[in-house]
């Protein structure tokens, strides 16, 4: 679809799409796009834009591996500075870690990069668009596009943004051509407010990175256990238990804290202080929260759950 924003002047407009037989880079209202970033997301996004048909032009990359990135996925893509990519673009994509956020924002500004009715977009979970102050102030026109995704930099990046869902911030003016953008790419937008920004981060985080943490975890353990292939053993049980949780929410809850079975939690709190003492830290830790939702759902009974939080107490 079309994003309805027109280039240069930056401001929303009523250009309607073109009809079914348009191929998308022969669209009105198409965007050139700059690239500030040129990681595993900067590029995954950039493609899927010049997809839709809008326009790559320009990108930073530091790094060896970032040129290539760039090269490799961005063809016709100029390799410019910051400020130069800001200059040359319609929206810019600011795509950097979190933590030069800000200050890469502040830059721009500083240096009077012409950014006034231009489209800048930043792509980071944790902020919404205040981080975005010192470019707004001079004309720019602010969007938080966070694509509830990751992304290792394999060809298939790209695809996997179809269907996914993309957290937004956005000045209600813009919230038309921030949800055109997301669909474009093929999201689904969901709205955050700016207070909420953190909290939905850390609820990300929380899911995914120590998802990855805790299974990397178990295929440890079972390896001193004598199993040959840990992921192929855990792989159907943790699929079946993330549907499960998708779709039974706590209902979904199976193994020996639900059953209030304390003298096996023990027996793996022995066993885990022998082989993973940091581990054991967190299986405590979860199975501490697990116990203390099965008992608010009714799931554990409180005679059970006293018995489980005196096994972790220590």
């Amino acid at each position: 679809m079309d994003s309805g924003v027109t280039p240069a002047s930056g401001a929303p407009g009523n250009n309607a799409a073109g009809n079914g037989a348009t191929a998308p880079e022969d669209r009105p209202a198409r965007l050139s796009v700059g690239v500030i970033g040129a990681g595993r997301v900067g590029t995954a996004l950039a493609q899927a834009l010049a997809r839709a048909g809008h326009r790559v032009v320009a990108a930073t990359a530091v790094s060896e591996e970032s040129r290539r990135r760039a090269e490799e996925r961005l063809p016709g893509a100029e390799l410019l500075t910051p400020h130069e990519v800001a200059a040359s673009s319609d929206l810019i994509l600011l795509t950097v870690p979190d933590d030069a956020l800000a200050e890469l924002a502040a830059g721009l500004a500083a240096t009077d990069v012409p950014v006034g009715g231009k489209l800048v977009v930043h792509t980071s979970g944790r902020y919404g668009t205040a981080v975005l102050d010192p470019v707004t102030r001079a004309g720019a026109l602010p969007l938080a596009l966070h694509p509830v995704m990751t992304f290792t930099g394999r060809p298939d990046d790209l695809h996997r943004l179809t269907g996914i869902s993309f957290g937004v911030t956005a000045p209600d003016p813009l919230r038309p051509v921030a949800e055109a953008l997301v669909l474009e790419m093929g999201g689904e937008p969901s709205w955050i407010t700016e207070e909420q920004r953190p909290l939905y981060h850390a609820a990300l985080a929380g899911g995914a990175n120590h998802l990855v943490t805790m299974v990397v975890e178990s295929m440890d353990l079972l390896r001193s256990a004598g199993v040959a292939e840990p992921g192929r053993m855990l792989g159907p049980l943790l699929g079946a238990a993330l549907d499960n949780a998708l779709r039974l929410g706590i209902d979904g809850l199976t193994g020996p804290v639900a059953r209030g079975d304390a003298d096996t939690v023990a027996g793996h709190v022995a066993e885990l202080a022998r082989v993973s003492p940091a581990g054991l830290r967190a299986y405590v830790a979860l199975a501490r929260l697990t116990a203390d939702r099965a008992l608010s759902a009714g799931l554990l009974k409180p005679e059970a759950a006293e018995r489980l939080l005196e096994v972790l107490a220590d």
